[in-house]
C-alpha cells in the first residue's frame, strides 16, 4: 500500500478517516484533537494531504508539512479496520523517505501528552522528545528524529 497525494474529491472521506481514527482519545483527552477539526480541503490544496487506500476506501493517512530545517508530520491516521497491516510502520517510513527526498535533515511531529502510547511508539523508532509546550489549548510533546 503507497501513499498517493490526496485528491480534491475526497477531503470528506479523509475528514472521516481522521475522526473515526482518533475518536478513541476524545475521553483521554477530554476533547477533540486538533486533527479532527482540521480542514482537509485546505490540506489537500495545499499538497500536504497524503492517502493509502484500500479495500475500496481511505485506510490512511499523512499531513506532512515543510518546516524551517525539517518535515512537520503533522498527523499519521489509520482507520480502526486497517489496523494491525504494518500501516503505521510503513508510513512513518514514508515520512522519513520524503523528508530524505525534499533535503531536510530532520523529521518532526508532536503528540498530546496524554497519548503516551504514541509517545512510547515514536521512541521506539527513533524520536527524542525536544520540549514539551501548551499549543492551540493542547499540551503536547515535541518529538524529532535526525535523518
Amino acid at each position: 500500500m503507497t501513499p498517493r497525494r490526496a485528491r480534491p474529491d475526497e477531503a470528506a472521506a479523509l475528514r472521516d478517516l481522521v475522526r473515526d481514527a482518533y475518536a478513541e482519545w476524545v475521553p483521554v483527552i477530554g476533547r477533540e484533537p486538533g486533527p479532527m477539526t482540521d480542514d482537509y480541503a485546505a490540506r489537500i490544496a495545499a499538497g500536504e494531504a497524503w492517502v493509502v487506500e484500500a479495500d475500496g476506501g481511505l485506510a490512511a493517512a499523512l499531513i506532512l508539512e515543510d518546516e524551517d530545517g525539517a518535515l512537520l508530520l503533522d498527523n499519521i491516521a489509520i482507520a480502526p479496520s486497517a489496523r494491525g497491516r504494518g500501516l503505521f510502520r510503513d508510513l512513518m517510513a514514508f515520512a522519513a523517505a520524503e523528508a530524505r527526498r525534499r533535503g531536510h535533515p530532520c523529521i518532526r511531529l508532536y503528540t498530546h501528552e496524554r497519548m503516551a502510547r504514541n509517545v512510547t511508539l515514536y521512541a521506539a523508532l527513533g524520536y527524542v522528545e525536544t520540549h514539551r509546550a501548551e499549543q492551540d489549548g493542547f499540551a503536547r510533546v515535541f518529538m524529532e528524529k535526525p535523518l
